[in-house]
């Protein structure tokens, strides 16, 4: 995989805590580890958006089959 070189602002704040927890000469892939983890996160949550938005729209299509096939589903069960 190639890289690209990129000049980039942080807050101090952040560039300091960077410093503190990463040794000399790893700012580089401690970054870009930040960064891939966060898009991770963005996509699993677009996905988890949009298989709810999917189950929403078919949830009438759910109700309205399981209560056709209500009478067959029950037949043969004692009443109570």
């Amino acid at each position: 995989m190639g890289v690209v070189r990129m000049n980039i602002t942080i807050p101090e704040e952040l560039a300091e805590e960077m410093d503190k927890l990463t040794p000399p000469r790893t700012r580089s892939q401690f970054i870009a580890e930040a960064l891939k983890r966060k898009i991770e996160k963005i996509r699993s949550e677009e996905l988890q958006k949009s298989l709810e938005e999917g189950y929403k729209a078919r949830r009438a299509e759910n109700q309205s089959m399981a209560k056709e096939f209500e009478v067959a589903d029950l037949e043969g069960w004692d009443e109570y």
